[in-house]
């Protein structure tokens, strides 16, 4: 049985801060936590995309993995795509789901640009996550 899902990405800026504000939307029951392997911030467009489906991320922060209890975890999912992502230790079931990385630092992006990227990630998480919650919960 999954009591707590932790959602790993290298930053714990986008992705994964985002599939944890929408897994506690869909999972009020579970312990939900996100973490990454190198902690920058969490990234200002996926609070505002996140914002747009009624879910304040504004006090989320990004953790280390270190810093996550391998005895607290039920079940992994990675979202990293792109990236090397972050090793668990634990017995935790895992899951990987390649999200491309909505941040970029190209400057030929826009604001407009970011946030669909943002909103496309976003939009992802979600489809997985009402997935998941109709094959196990």
């Amino acid at each position: 049985m999954t009591h707590s899902i932790l959602f790993l990405c290298v930053a714990n800026s986008a992705r994964s801060q985002m599939a944890e504000g929408i897994a506690r939307q869909l999972f009020p029951g579970l312990r939900i936590q996100s973490a990454g392997s190198r902690p920058s911030q969490v990234n200002p467009y996926a609070i505002e995309v996140l914002a747009e489906q009624g879910i304040d991320a504004t006090t989320h922060t990004s953790k280390s993995v270190q810093d996550i209890d391998p005895a607290t975890v039920d079940l992994v999912i990675t979202l990293c795509a792109e990236e090397v992502c972050p090793l668990f230790l634990g017995q935790a079931e895992r899951l990987h789901w390649p999200i491309p990385d909505p941040a970029s630092d190209d400057p030929a992006l826009t604001v407009i640009d970011r946030k669909a990227r943002f909103r496309a990630a976003r939009d992802e998480i979600r489809r997985r996550l009402d997935q998941l919650k109709a094959e196990r919960f």
